[in-house]
Order: C-alpha cells, then sequence, then structure tokens
C-alpha cells in the first residue's frame, strides 16, 4: 500500500471529513428506536415504520437528486449535504428541550437524513473520481473501507456509554456536529473544480437547443440504463444489491432470536459484531496487495463468493459460551471477506463508469440498495413469525449462497471517457 502523503492534501482533508462523519453515524447507532421507545413510548410497529418507511421514502426522495447533481459541482454538493443532516438532526435535541418532539418529525428527519446519505455518496464517488488518477482509487476506497470498520469498533461502545450517561438526544447532538466537522473538513480542502458541462441534446423543431434547459425527465432513469445496459456492472448490481439486503434482513432477527430464546445479554450481543470489525480493517489492507498479486477481477469474484459462505452459519447458533463464539468466527469470517471485497467493487465500478455517468449511476445504486434492504427486512419480519427466527435466518443464508452467480464473469475494460454514445439516451 502507498504511504498516506502520496494521496495529496486535498484526499487527506475527504479522509478526515468522511472519518468525522462515520463516527457520528456509529456513535448514533440505533439512537433513533430508542428516542421512539423511550421518549415517545412508541410500539413495535412504530419502531418498524421508523426504520423501514424512513429509509424506503428517503431513497424515493432521493431518484432526482442524482442527476441534479451530475451536472454540479461536487464539493458544494457535499457541504450542503452535510449541512442539510446537521440542521435536520439539530430540530430533534431542539424540540426535545422545548418539550413538543413527536414521533412524525422522527419520521420526516429519518427521510431527510436518507436522502442526503444517497446524495452525498453520489456526489463523493464522482468527486473522488475526478480528485485522483485511476491508479490510486483502490489505495483511497481501501482507507475510506478501513475508516468505516475502525468507526464501526469505536463508536457504538462509546455511543452506548452516552446513552447511559446522558440518554439518546445526547448522541444525536454528536451525529449532528460530526456532519458540521465533515462540512468544515470540505470546506478545508480548497482548489478549483471545473463545472461539468451537460452534453448537447439533439436538436428538436420548436425547441431551443443548449444546457440551459435544466434536467429531463429522461435524466431520472439514466443511472439504471447505464448499470443495466452494461455487461459488467449489470452482475454487480444485482450481486450486491442481494447480498447487502439479505445479510440486513435477517439481522433484526439474529437479535431477537440472540437477546431472547438463546438468553444472551445485550453486551453479549454488542460484543458479538464489535470484535468480528477487526477483521474489516485487516481485509480493507489486504486488497490492495490482493489486487497487485493476483489482479482486480480475481480478487473480486473470490472475495464475492467467500462471503456468501458465512451467513447460512448464523442458523445453527446455540446457546452460551459456544454459541458466542460461533457467531464471533461467523461474523469475523463475513467482515475479513467483505472488508477486502468493498473496496475492490467500488473501484471497479467508478472505473467502469463514464466520468460524466458517476453520480447518476452511484445514485441509482444507492437507491435500489435502500429501497431493496427496506423492502427485505419487511418481508424476513413476516417470514420470521410465519417459520420462526432460526428458519427465517437459514432461508437468508440459502439464498446469499446464490449471490456468487451474480458476480461478473470476466474482466472488462473501462469505457471510453466522456460517454459520448450513452449521451444521446
Amino acid at each position: 500500500m502507498k504511504s498516506g502523503h502520496r494521496l495529496g492534501r486535498r484526499f487527506g482533508w475527504l479522509w478526515a471529513a468522511y472519518g468525522s462523519s462515520a463516527l457520528g453515524t456509529w456513535l448514533a447507532f440505533g439512537a433513533f428506536p430508542l428516542i421512539a421507545i423511550e421518549v415517545l413510548r412508541a410500539g413495535p410497529a412504530e419502531v418498524a415504520l421508523l426504520a423501514s418507511v424512513g429509509a424506503a421514502v428517503g431513497a424515493a426522495v432521493a431518484v432526482p437528486l442524482g442527476p441534479w447533481v451530475e451536472f454540479r459541482r461536487k464539493r458544494p454538493v457535499l457541504i450542503a449535504m452535510d449541512l442539510v443532516r446537521c440542521a435536520a438532526l439539530l430540530t430533534i435535541p431542539a424540540a426535545f428541550a422545548l418539550g413538543v418532539l413527536g414521533f412524525v418529525q422522527l419520521l420526516l428527519v429519518s427521510v431527510v437524513v436518507a436522502a442526503a446519505d444517497i446524495t452525498f455518496r453520489a456526489a463523493s464517488g464522482a468527486y473522488l473520481k475526478t480528485l485522483l488518477p485511476a491508479e490510486d482509487l483502490l489505495v483511497a476506497n481501501a482507507r475510506l473501507e478501513s475508516t468505516a470498520w475502525a468507526t464501526t469498533i469505536v463508536g457504538p461502545p462509546l455511543g452506548g456509554a452516552a446513552i447511559g450517561l446522558l440518554g439518546p438526544v445526547a448522541t444525536v447532538v454528536a451525529d449532528a456536529v460530526s456532519y458540521l466537522l465533515s462540512a468544515l473538513g470540505l470546506r478545508a480542502m480548497g482548489g478549483r473544480e471545473p463545472r461539468p458541462e451537460r452534453p448537447e441534446p439533439p436538436e428538436r423543431p420548436g425547441t431551443a437547443a443548449g444546457r440551459g434547459a435544466g434536467m429531463r425527465a429522461g435524466d431520472l432513469l439514466d443511472g439504471w440504463r447505464y448499470v443495466l445496459a452494461d455487461p459488467t456492472l449489470r452482475p454487480l448490481f444485482f450481486n450486491t444489491v442481494l447480498f447487502n439486503g439479505l445479510v440486513m434482513a435477517a439481522s433484526p432477527l439474529l437479535a431477537l432470536l440472540m437477546l431472547g430464546p438463546l438468553g444472551f445479554a445485550p453486551w453479549q450481543y454488542g460484543l458479538a459484531f464489535a470484535v468480528p470489525s477487526i477483521g474489516g480493517l485487516l481485509g480493507s489492507r489486504l486488497a490492495p496487495p490482493l489486487v497487485s498479486r493476483f489482479g482486480r477481477h480475481r480478487v473480486l469474484v473470490v472475495a464475492g463468493v467467500l462471503r456468501a459462505i458465512w451467513p447460512v452459519g448464523l442458523a445453527f447458533l446455540g446457546p452460551g459460551t459456544a454459541g458466542l463464539l460461533l457467531v464471533m468466527g461467523i461474523e469475523l469470517g463475513l467482515i475479513l471477506c467483505c472488508g477486502v471485497f468493498n473496496p475492490v467493487q467500488a473501484t471497479y465500478r467508478l472505473e467502469r463508469t463514464a466520468a460524466d455517468r458517476v453520480a447518476r449511476t452511484l445514485s441509482a445504486w444507492a437507491v435500489t440498495a435502500k429501497a431493496s434492504t427496506a423492502l427485505l427486512t419487511a418481508v424476513w419480519g413476516v417470514l420470521g413469525v410465519l417459520l420462526g427466527p432460526r428458519t427465517a435466518i437459514g432461508l437468508a443464508g440459502v439464498l446469499v449462497l446464490a449471490t456468487p452467480f451474480l458476480l461478473p464473469r470476466r474482466a472488462a475494460a473501462p469505457p471510453l471517457e466522456p460517454s459520448t454514445a450513452q449521451a444521446q439516451v
């Protein structure tokens, strides 16, 4: 792996901003359900509504934002999304202090934050591609991945301690402050960013040509069109959406199984997922040297296959120390493989996507992932009631075993830049 200074000062600020917001997110992990339960006395149906509908509606709101981001300077968009998330989150402690906090406000804030998250991801991927040369993208993505896993390890325990001392609203304040710090870091990057040019549409009789026409209706679906038309991105898209959705859909059932029939204490449940996150740090550091030795496509496929073999083992989880060690071992293997796969996949996707399509492609990808996860979580909730948590977890694991068949069969060269043929869609 290359030394830190070689990616430049501007990436250093971007990395710091990412780390700040990621730590805030994990500090506030689970804060919204806790506020709903402890402050608003919400029931299970309202908590489920907050988790699923907030994400799904946020994804729908983000659909037109991808094309909007594509033809704007990305750094101002990143700063704006940080400030939007900060402002939205700060309304919660303000309303709590005034005694007017309600469930509808929690739901609206979750929608705004979800939409801003998707827009931020789309803009940050497009910005990263213009900030660094192609040969540095894997190293950069590996560092961002390692930071994500590091904050996963330290964030929830610190957030849990803060909630115990100060209540769940305190972690929402910390999350809001983290977005403010991220915005300040992005502002400190400096540098000039050229405004992206919209390709000229074919002139039609009676219409004015030129880029002043603004966003067109067809732009809303451009990201999906681009992904589905590409023989490499298409299988990778379906693989990642299905894998992530199934793994996340089984998570609430695993919590129910561990904290209910198997009798694990909450601290044991937290330990079972915090310690294995070390595998994500290790995997993200291994990704660049593995790609250097074996090639990007081979590492992508092997890591994609290996990460799929672990989740089915959760169906055989038992009580006691042996059960705790089993779930930690499974999660360690899963997270290690994901730590290798994720930065390679992110780099593969950026290199395969033309520069004038990145924001729309990443936005469509994130919208689909968030909406699919919300849908699969709801479906697996029903299956958990009908079949029992253990059987539903096992079914998700069996389906995950099929996801490697959706990985790209062969490596493909990056498209020519810019994507002039696609621009006429």
